[in-house]
């Protein structure tokens, strides 16, 4: 019995070990910048949410920046849309789901993963900032991630730009008047995100931050 649950455990790890080398492999495919953008995958191509993410994917494009999304429909295919419309690289890491979530159309590069886990990894991994759209709760789930690792030093400090003031603002005055205020969070928490409504100024805080950064390293 002991030696048939460490087999499997064996057989588990390596197949989670696969599913690392496999996604990092993915990422070495990415041969420019790149920015995760995230979002809803109910939203149809007509909402407003949707063409804000095709007009600011474009901008990416544009830059020379790569987009990465998690592949699916909705703001994801909009943003897949966008950069490839644009003659910028889409790339998508979509996730094995109870309720199969197709790869949408629009995808230069394409990985499948299991876990969440090894996914996330790869989005901190290929990206260069992370822009936010309204979504459910795997998108919250990628905003509060993202922010717990730069908050912690995990990873270095990079742009989280939340797009869409009217949506997002009842949350942050939430997290300003109990999480904050209960001093749950710092001040300087708060610093690390960015609001905006303009698909420009969206760009702008991922493509500036990456080009001080590649003056200081130079």
């Amino acid at each position: 019995m002991l030696q048939r649950e460490t087999d499997d455990a064996d057989r588990h790890v390596a197949r989670i070990a696969e599913e690392f080398r496999a996604g990092f492999e993915a990422v070495a495919r990415i041969d420019r910048p790149a920015v995760a953008v995230f979002g809803s995958a109910r939203l149809p191509e007509t909402d407003r949410w949707c063409s804000l993410a095709v007009e600011t994917a474009a901008l990416f494009a544009r830059e020379g920046f790569a987009v990465v999304t998690g592949g699916g429909p909705g703001v994801m295919e909009a943003a897949n849309r966008g950069v490839q419309r644009a003659g910028g690289l889409s790339v998508g890491f979509n996730i094995e789901l109870p309720s199969e979530q197709a790869s949408n159309a629009y995808l230069d590069i394409s990985h499948t993963f299991h876990h969440f886990y090894a996914r996330k990894t790869m989005f901190v991994k290929a990206t260069e900032g992370f822009v936010v759209f309204p979504g459910g709760f795997g998108t919250l789930d990628e905003l509060f991630e993202s922010l717990v690792l730069i908050q912690t030093g995990k990873i270095r400090h990079f742009p989280v730009v939340m797009f869409g003031r009217a949506h997002w603002d009842p949350m942050l005055q939430w997290i300003h008047a109990k999480v904050l205020a209960e001093g749950l969070i710092s001040p300087e928490d708060l610093r690390l995100l960015t609001v905006t409504d303009d698909p420009g100024g969206a760009v702008r805080s991922v493509v500036d931050c990456y080009r001080r950064e590649c003056a200081h390293v130079s």
